[in-house]
């Protein structure tokens, strides 16, 4: 039976590098796009006997500055997708765009080659707020975007927003959301700021000029209510959507289903390995034209581990999890993990609907510690479950020893001596 696989496609590609992005991109590299696009192209070729018995229901275009990278590119490396592999054609196909680097002729070629999402970086309504924080473009260069995806034919358009920003107050935050919520897009991710070691932003730690911990709090909980009175349901920690619009690729990693990368420093789960290639654009068009080694890290992923990735990134949605889906992946008592969630429960951090869990917004607040509680729990509960199979195994060694004792005095078979 053929599996279901989404493919994920990083161009690292950016104008500018923005002062809060921590992801691997390269600026002001235009020489090395058509060298990099070649090597994707022949990267999924080399690798269609691989994913000949998949199907790919999904494939997201993520950056970097896909836009940037131009439409052409994207239709041909997509075409070379589909060329070697077999795609869907009713699978979910999605491209981050930024509204400085594409045009209403871009999105009508990529609607053309059968692209059907888009992912809008519009991030702040405050044009002082996009220049701080390094974006190029303007709010109201993100309204004529939106307008020319759907001029363009797309029926699914998200839209990126960031609160927690420098200076931003709660009006600052109130007014983006109305703004955002005014585009009508049908998926919206809210982020909040974090501040990543290296970047521009990092002289901003710990600095008063950033929301503190209670803004953001009220910030966040101000969206989540907002958001829902707006028809967009939040189904994980930062995404919200209108009735069936979420998106299928990125529910793909939380709920731990394969997944096969490529480009410089993508990431891989497939076939219970987790893997990542080399992170250097160079280099990766390099190895793949002398066929030299591309992944940089490899791991085999254990049924624990599996079963510890479930409940992680599970509670990240409000799908949430099950003690009989956790077990089915890795078979442990469960007992002390369960009495951990119910106090969550009394706690107003989470629920239990129909034998699930899941976090409430305010658990969504403090996920984090509330989730590795859930992992440490676990791992105890795994801990205790050894220890007493390695003690039942001595125990019946023991017996087995004295068994073979008295049968060296005792035949086990009549007539035998």
């Amino acid at each position: 039976m053929e599996k279901e696989l989404g493919v994920y496609i990083h161009i690292p590609f950016c104008a500018s590098k923005c002062a809060y992005c921590d992801f691997y991109s390269v600026a002001c590299a235009n020489d090395l796009m058509p060298s990099y696009r070649e090597a994707l192209k022949s990267h999924i070729r080399e690798s269609s006997k691989q994913l000949s018995g998949y199907m790919i229901d999904t494939v997201y275009f993520g950056g970097g500055t896909p836009s940037f990278f131009g439409a052409d590119n994207i239709i041909d490396v997509f075409s070379a997708l589909k060329k070697y592999c077999r795609v869907l054609i009713d699978g979910e196909v999605t491209v981050e765009v930024n509204p400085d680097s594409v045009t209403l002729s871009d999105l009508q070629l990529m609607r053309k080659a059968g692209i059907n999402r888009l992912s809008i970086g519009v991030q702040s309504a405050n044009d002082g707020t996009l220049k701080s924080i390094g974006r190029r473009h303007s709010f109201a260069q993100a309204e004529e975007t939106v307008r020319s995806a759907r001029a363009a034919g797309f029926e699914n358009v998200s839209i990126d927003l960031i609160y927690g920003l420098p200076s931003q107050t709660r009006e600052d935050w109130a007014d983006t959301l109305s703004k955002g919520i005014a585009l009508k897009p049908d998926h919206i991710s809210c982020y909040g700021l974090k501040i990543e070691e290296g970047t521009p932003l990092y002289i901003y730690k710990d600095s008063p000029f950033i929301p503190d911990d209670d803004m953001q709090a009220d910030m966040y909980l101000y969206a989540v209510d907002t958001l829902a009175r707006a028809g967009l349901y939040q189904y994980e920690v930062s995404n919200f959507a209108k009735r069936g619009m979420h998106s299928r690729h990125n529910l793909k990693y939380w709920q731990g289903k394969e997944y096969m990368g490529f480009g410089a420093a993508a990431h891989s789960y497939i076939g219970g390995q987790r893997f990542n290639y080399v992170q250097d654009v160079k280099k990766y068009c390099e190895n793949v034209a002398s066929g030299d080694k591309l992944i940089d890290q490899c791991e085999s992923i254990t049924s624990f581990e599996q079963g510890m990735e479930y409940l992680m990134l599970g509670l990240r949605t409000t799908y949430g999890i099950s003690e009989d889906e956790y077990r089915s992946i890795f078979p442990c008592s469960f007992e002390a993990t369960k009495k951990l969630l119910d106090s969550y429960i009394i706690r107003g951090w989470a629920i239990n609907k129909d034998g699930r869990w899941s976090f409430t917004p305010k658990g969504f607040l403090v996920s984090n510690s509330l989730i590795e509680g859930v992992l440490n729990t676990q791992t105890q509960a795994r801990t205790l479950s050894a220890s007493r199979s390695e003690a039942e195994f001595e125990l019946a060694d023991d017996q087995m020893s004295i068994f073979d004792k008295k049968s060296s005095d005792t035949p086990l078979f009549h007539g035998i001596s």
